[in-house]
């Protein structure tokens, strides 16, 4: 009986403990789900055969997300340039693709080899990893709906992000996705889009998103309410620097895509969602950028490209200086120009990663947007009041129509003048006909010389 007792009293407090560790954890549950974000970092661009010291400083900044934005492995194969010989890669008389898709197993050993990054680790046991891809983790470069490998990369893709299996995402067709983030009057909503699965060629001003991820991304929007409202995409949105870089070289964005971002923008205003701010890469190198004259208050698109590769990584340290110049040169309307800029062209062409600070006890709320580089230091930032990400909010918009700052921010630099839009490739063609015409007086100059060398060898 004493036994029966001492029993049922050790069961009943066991009971009474079970039930405690319980409410403990569904407490604990819930409060991690209440907490407000307030640091998020983000990145592109990473090649996993190449150093990646920057994971570094990420994990020093502390931030409680961390969202890919494509390149996230390079896991095409880039052919070596050749302008001579049987198979060309370069030129108008190229008879070969530069780069050529990889095998499966070949995309997992890289993805692998990503992930067992040490920094990166580090980085994935503490934080929340999200993301999309761009066109080297999808498998092509520049490659868009016609890539006939999207289906098998999409799976692999996922696993690197440790998708669960029964996830959306892994039975739909695209890796776009949207989360939410912290308590009432706090919420982070975070929409990822894939700019890749069903995007139409280039300049054929087509579609980028495809009907069913415009259905999508409509839903998200017209969706419950946030505070603020990430949009993230691989390519940028606001700059357009092909319309002032052509025909020197040109790159992917949405600009090239006019009627599609047009559509993005009318889409923002007609479901009257406030707060939102674009992130994007993959152009190896990082700016903030501005446009005031879409959905009645100004959009920011931080840029972050990058995490390894970069535009000056690839030029001698010599010549490191004539890229920032022709940085500084190459006319931008969009581009966030600012005391907070290390270099004066307000763009930064060494590793970088973008960072999102926001201070839910200022009045109003504030958030602060940065570039940072390989130690942590901020490169490119502005501070954004959350109460001017809304109709009405900016005074600076008031006056859009007149001249002053907030003009800068309302044309498009395919609106630019001819002579201005142009000056980059004026400069470059100036600049090689210059070289080509002294290469020139070199060779006739020592033919000349040559020619009386010899004349006054047959006198002698």
């Amino acid at each position: 009986m004493i036994a029966s007792r001492v029993f049922s009293s050790i069961l009943n407090s066991h009971h009474r403990l079970s039930f405690w560790w319980f409410s403990l954890l569904f407490t604990v549950t819930i409060a991690a789900e209440e907490t407000p974000i307030t640091r998020i970092a983000f990145g592109s661009c990473a090649n996993q055969s190449a150093p990646q010291p920057i994971w570094d400083a990420i994990n020093n900044f502390d931030p409680q997300l961390f969202i890919w934005l494509g390149d996230n492995i390079y896991g095409d194969i880039r052919r070596p340039l050749t302008v001579i010989g049987k198979e060309r890669t370069f030129g108008p008389w190229k008879n070969t693709p530069r780069f050529v898709p990889s095998s499966e197993e070949e995309m997992k050993l890289r993805y692998a080899k990503a992930k067992a990054n040490p920094g990166y680790s580090r980085l994935q046991r503490k934080v929340k990893v999200i993301g999309t891809w761009d066109d080297h983790d999808y498998g092509l470069n520049d490659a868009g709906k016609e890539f006939d490998r999207k289906v098998t990369n999409q799976k692999l893709m996922l696993d690197f992000l440790d998708e669960p299996l029964d996830s959306p995402r892994r039975k739909q067709a695209g890796v776009y996705a949207s989360y939410t983030y912290g308590p009432p009057n706090r919420k982070v909503k975070v929409i990822v889009l894939d700019t890749r699965y069903h995007r139409d060629p280039l300049r054929s001003d087509g579609s980028i998103l495809g009907d069913t991820q415009w259905d999508w991304l409509e839903k998200e929007l017209r969706g419950p309410r946030s505070e603020i409202t990430i949009i993230g995409s691989s390519v940028q949105v606001i700059s357009n620097l092909s319309a002032t870089t052509g025909p020197l070289f040109y790159m992917e964005s949405w600009g090239r895509f006019p009627k599609e971002r047009k559509r993005l923008f009318q889409l923002i205003s007609d479901t009257k969602r406030n707060g939102v701010i674009f992130i994007s890469g993959d152009v190896h190198f990082g700016e903030i950028t501005r446009y005031d004259c879409s959905v009645g208050y100004p959009l920011y698109d931080v840029t972050s490209s990058g995490l390894v590769q970069s535009v000056e990584k690839v030029f001698p340290r010599p010549l490191r200086s004539i890229v920032r110049l022709l940085f500084w040169y190459t006319p931008s309307t969009m581009r966030v120009i600012n005391d907070n800029c290390k270099f004066k062209s307000c763009t930064y062409g060494q590793q970088n990663f973008g960072a999102i600070s926001i201070d839910w006890n200022a009045n109003p709320v504030i958030i602060r947007l940065e570039i940072r580089d390989v130690n942590g230091h901020t490169v490119l930032g502005t501070n954004v009041s959350l109460s001017e990400l809304q109709p009405g909010g900016s005074n600076s918009l008031k006056d859009a129509t007149t001249k002053g700052k907030s003009q800068r921010y309302c044309t498009l630099e395919i609106e630019l003048p001819g002579l201005i839009r142009y000056r980059l490739a004026v400069l470059i063609y100036f600049t090689i006909a210059v070289l080509a015409m002294a290469i020139l007086g070199l060779i006739i100059g020592g033919v000349l010389a040559i020619t009386a060398c010899v004349y006054k060898c047959k006198v002698d």
